[in-house]
Order: C-alpha cells, then sequence, then structure tokens
C-alpha cells in the first residue's frame, strides 16, 4: 500500500485539531528522563502489554482493533512500519503518522508532507496517549507506539516487543508466504538481534551523545567492529540468514539506511560510511527496492528530525544537502539466492 492509503484505508474516527508550530524558544529541546552518564543511557519503555492470538493477554489480535502511532524520522517505529507492510497487515492494524520534528513538549499531531492530525483520539500531543493511559505520566514518549482503541490505553511502547507480536500472533490475517520469525530459527534471532541492537542500533546513538572522548571511542570502536562482522557474514547469502527475509534485516536495515544521511555526520559515526562497504551497501539497496522498505522511508523526514531537533548537536538546525547515493543503483544480491 503506497503512503498516501495507509490511513484512508481506515475511517477517520476523529477530526482533531493540531498542535502549535514547534516552538524550541519555549518549549525548548526534548530530553528524555535518563541516567546521567558520559556513555548514552536509553530511557525506560514502561508499557509492555503483549498482543496474543488466544486473548491471554487481555489483548486479543482482532482485525481493526489497535492501532500504530509512528514517526517516519525514527528507526525503532519504521521497523513496526515495515514489518505491518511486509505481512501485508496495513488494513488489519491502522497506522498514522506524527510531524519529524520536535521540541519540548515531543512528538506531535500537526498538518505536513507525510504527517496529519491524529485520526483515532484528536490527540494534539502523542503525550496526552500516555497520560490517558497513566495519568501523571512523566516519562519518556517515544514511538512507535500501539493502542488499543477499544480499552482507550497504551498496549505498548516496547519497540522490540510490537513486531514480534504482529508477526507472531495475527497469522490469520497475515501473508502466509512471509514468515519474518520462523520457529526454528528464533534462538539464532534473537542473538544476533542482541548483538545488533547494542553494538548497531543503539551503538549509533552512543557515539553521537557521548559526552567523553573515552566513551566515544568504545562506542565507535564497538560500531565499526559489528558492521565489519555484518559485512563479512552478507558476503555470502544475501539476507542475514541466508534466502529468507527475517526481523534481523529489519531490524539491521532502519540503521543502515539512515547511515550515510544522518549518523556518519551528526552521530560522528565516521570511521567509514555505508557506501565503503563491499557487502552491506548493496544488502543495503537490496532492501530499500523492495517496496516495504523503500516505500516507507521518507529521507526527509529523517533528516529535519535529527538535524532538526537535537540541538545540542546542530543548535542552527542547519539540515545538509547531501549524500548524494543512488539506492536505485543495481545491487546483483539475487546471484546470492538458492
Amino acid at each position: 500500500m503506497t503512503r498516501a492509503g495507509w490511513e484512508g484505508a481506515f475511517a477517520m474516527t476523529v477530526t482533531g485539531s493540531v498542535a502549535s508550530p514547534v516552538d524550541f524558544g519555549t518549549f525548548g529541546e526534548y530530553s528524555p528522563r535518563a541516567p546521567r552518564a558520559a556513555e548514552f543511557v536509553r530511557p525506560r519503555y514502561p508499557f509492555q502489554g503483549r498482543i496474543s492470538a488466544d486473548g491471554s493477554t487481555g489483548f486479543p489480535a482482532q482485525a481493526g482493533r489497535y492501532h500504530l502511532y509512528v514517526s517516519l524520522a525514527c528507526p525503532w517505529a519504521h521497523r513496526s512500519v515495515i514489518v505491518r507492510e511486509l505481512l501485508g497487515l496495513t488494513e488489519v492494524v491502522s497506522l498514522s503518522v506524527v510531524d519529524p520534528i520536535r521540541d519540548g513538549r515531543g512528538w506531535a499531531f500537526r498538518e505536513g508532507p507525510g504527517y496529519s492530525p491524529d485520526p483515532v483520539n484528536g490527540f494534539t500531543l502523542l503525550s496526552q496517549a500516555y497520560e490517558a493511559t497513566e495519568p501523571g505520566y512523566d516519562g519518556h514518549v517515544s514511538v512507535p507506539l500501539l493502542w488499543d482503541r477499544q480499552s482507550g490505553r497504551i498496549v505498548s511502547n516496547n519497540f522490540p516487543d510490537i513486531t514480534v507480536d504482529l508477526e507472531t500472533q495475527f497469522t490469520r490475517w497475515a501473508d502466509p508466504a512471509v514468515d519474518l520469525y520462523p520457529a526454528a530459527l528464533r534462538p539464532q534471532i534473537d542473538a544476533l538481534n542482541e548483538r545488533v541492537y547494542e553494538a548497531v542500533n543503539n551503538g549509533v546513538y552512543k557515539c553521537g551523545f557521548a559526552t567523553t572522548q573515552a566513551a566515544y571511542d568504545e562506542a565507535v570502536a564497538s560500531l565499526f567492529s559489528a558492521l565489519g562482522e555484518l559485512d563479512d557474514r552478507l558476503a555470502a547469502r544475501r539476507y542475514l540468514f541466508g534466502d529468507q527475509l527475517t526481523e534481523s534485516d529489519v531490524r539491521l536495515w532502519v540503521t543502515l539506511v539512515r547511515f550515510d544521511a544522518v549518523y556518519v555526520t551528526h552521530f560522528k559515526a565516521n570511521i567509514r560510511r555505508l557506501v565503503d562497504y563491499p557487502n552491506l551497501w548493496p544488502y543495503a539497496r537490496d532492501l530499500y527496492q523492495q517496496p516495504a522498505f523503500g516505500g516507507t522511508t521518507d529521507f526527509g523526514h529523517i533528516k529535519s528530525h535529527y538535524y532538526g531537533t537535537h540541538l545540542r548537536l546542530n543548535p542552527y538546525r542547519i539540515i545538509p544537502a547531501g549524500p548524494a547515493v543512488d539506492w536505485s543503483a543495481p545491487h546483483g544480491r539475487e546471484r546470492l539466492a538458492a
């Protein structure tokens, strides 16, 4: 489904107002509450409800019941968007997109290219969903957020669980040809996901938000060591687990697609660029050229969020023009398929 159809697939149940324009002068920079340390510490994701096919968790898998609030800029949220598309669940789980620019109020609903008012609750700020679920909530306001229309509360903002539940609990509606979390590979997928998360997905943030040279040096060494391992792994296989696309590919790719556009410069992850890797770069293009990946990628949202939101790293909010890379160039990865 095209981006234009994401919201049109579900009736607009609420005609919401929009948040006032981004205003750093009044509201400052968004800063999640986390322990102060030289190294980057990711805040907690406290809402960890799970969807279950049999309803045993209290959130039964039902078509039309759940809504995803996402930012196309956020790699954690982008994962859920890609999985929803790959599984063919666009008519089952609705989705809406927030403004990629975030001031001190957090994610907000506005009119703009690729984002719009909240169609479910008429919220103007995503923090209202947290307040509705837990009055007085003062923690991190994050995306993706899985919302239950029936109970009027958050199911989960714990991003690793959301895609796994989409993959395993909505099989009644999902494309039977797609299995992103096959039972036989789950221990291996989980182990690789942990490595990718610590060194790569979260590793770029550890580089960008380090406040000492030692913390940065450790993070950047770990990041590029892992990227080297992954480049070697992909030399003789099309995807991370061979011919089968899995949850691990989705998790790695959302960092790769942002790497040269953001992380190399903004987060100082610049020992090598993605385009310098003989296997990771063709692999990234291979996935980008599949509609669920490239069709859900918005470099405008990505660059405007990172360069326009992190004022400590880019106080003048200047968005760079590049990089000029050709994501549509032939990748040649088909030769690795069995």
